[in-house]
């Protein structure tokens, strides 16, 4: 197998795997013997998920979260440049890399001079902006918003005001527990004519990705309490 480190997308939720990445991820899966993962309890569930026969116990697992100290990080990658092992990178959910840690351990692979693969797979990123019906030649993912309401708030109106001035889509995430509350913010900061994509749950039975001004959202709030969230914002 190729001298490289994968970049191996998961599945956003309990979909099946068939349904969301390609079979030639599993051939590369059960070629590697080392990876570096988020949590390594779901990175063992879902490589037995993608293949049940695999031997969890032979795989060597690192860690990388916003604990992992930089010392740490610097010695992750000694299979793959020092004994020229392919090394995979398995994120919690979604594209490693893209809005998670993994992508400190990348830069490092890339100043190495070593090959990076990134896999295909789903991106709840590129899913959203596909399903919104907003701009898709330009975007910005801002990650988390401010926890403190005044600021969260604050916050709302710039990324509104660059959906009109700089013709931008925006998106942003909340944790799960915290959505009703980020919602109630948005409606009462953002303008009615303001568009607001809501889209949860993504490639899963229950997907749901709806795409309303702010004034009708008003009239109809949906249940997304506890589920996977992301928003958009868009000129109205």
């Amino acid at each position: 197998m190729e001298r490289a480190l994968y970049l191996i997308p998961v599945t956003l939720g309990d979909t099946p795997i068939e349904k969301v990445l390609p079979a030639y991820n599993r051939e590369i899966i059960l070629q590697i013997k080392h990876f570096i993962v988020e949590e390594v309890r779901t990175a063992r569930r879902f490589l037995k998920k993608v293949d049940s026969s695999i031997d969890i116990d032979s795989l060597t697992f690192y860690t990388l979260n916003k604990h992992t100290s930089p010392m740490e990080l610097s010695g992750y990658l000694h299979p793959l440049t020092k004994e020229g092992f392919p090394m995979g990178v398995i994120s919690e959910a979604g594209c490693p890399a893209v809005a998670d840690p993994g992508a400190d351990v990348v830069a490092i692979a890339q100043r190495c001079g070593e090959k990076v693969v990134p896999l295909v797979g789903p991106s709840s990123i590129l899913l959203s902006v596909m399903g919104s019906g907003f701009n898709g030649q330009s975007f910005a993912f801002h990650g988390y918003l401010p926890i403190e309401q005044g600021d969260r708030m604050r916050f709302l109106k710039q990324l509104e005001q660059r959906a009109y001035t700089e013709n931008q889509t925006q998106l942003f995430i909340e944790t799960p527990y915290r959505n009703a509350k980020m919602l109630a913010d948005i409606i009462h900061t953002c303008r009615p004519q303001t568009q607001l994509c809501i889209a949860a749950n993504l490639t899963c039975d229950d997907e749901y990705i709806v795409t309303r001004t702010i004034k009708d959202w008003k009239k109809n709030l949906p249940d997304i309490a506890k589920k996977p969230c992301i928003f958009l914002l868009y000129k109205g």
